[in-house]
């Protein structure tokens, strides 16, 4: 699943062969991404507690909007595993598969309410050029209906994103083959 040789420790601990069974249970797989980074068990539970406490926790986000976030950011970067997971996710949620084609492809051309316009635009422009972030972008959030803990949370899953991106390029980690067909 991906281009390095780092097979998994073996036998799984099992707090790790449980979780494992609970995303086969409830996604029908285990993500590719978690397979990869259980070469080091500590490794996989940073990154797991990481993305559950960004994507799953309480949050003035949606679910959806995080993985809209997640899409859009995996594009400019042409993470090919995160446009393919995260883009099912979106279509998932959203239950408009038109939608996830979008945000993967020019999230620029998709039908946004001026909301999440304002939170895409941010997260791209977080992802593109980091730097030149400013005061007039945080008030383009609020004036959006953002408070100062959402936007918090724009730029945590935005960097988040960019981070992972990074590691499966770098490594070539692969896509499981079920998100291409998922919830079309």
């Amino acid at each position: 699943m991906t281009a390095l040789d780092l097979p998994p420790v073996d036998p799984l601990p099992d707090d790790t062969r449980r979780y494992f069974e609970v995303c086969a249970e409830k996604l029908g797989l285990v993500p590719n991404v978690l397979r990869a980074y259980a070469f080091d068990i500590d490794k996989l539970n940073a990154f797991t507690a990481m993305y559950n406490d960004l994507m799953l926790s309480d949050s003035g986000l949606s679910k959806l909007e995080r993985e809209m976030i997640a899409v859009v950011v995996s594009s400019i970067n042409r993470c090919w595993y995160c446009q393919a997971a995260h883009g099912a996710a979106v279509r998932q949620l959203s239950g408009d598969p038109v939608l996830g084609e979008a945000l993967v492809m020019n999230y620029r051309v998709a039908p946004l309410d001026p909301r999440q316009r304002a939170m895409l635009d941010f997260a791209a422009k977080l992802t593109e050029s980091s730097s030149r972030i400013e005061e007039s972008d945080r008030a383009a959030l609020r004036a959006a209906g953002f408070g100062d803990r959402d936007i918090w949370d724009i730029a945590a899953v935005a960097g988040f994103f960019n981070m992972t991106n990074r590691i499966a390029s770098a490594t070539d980690m692969q896509p499981n083959p079920a998100y291409h067909g998922a919830h079309r």
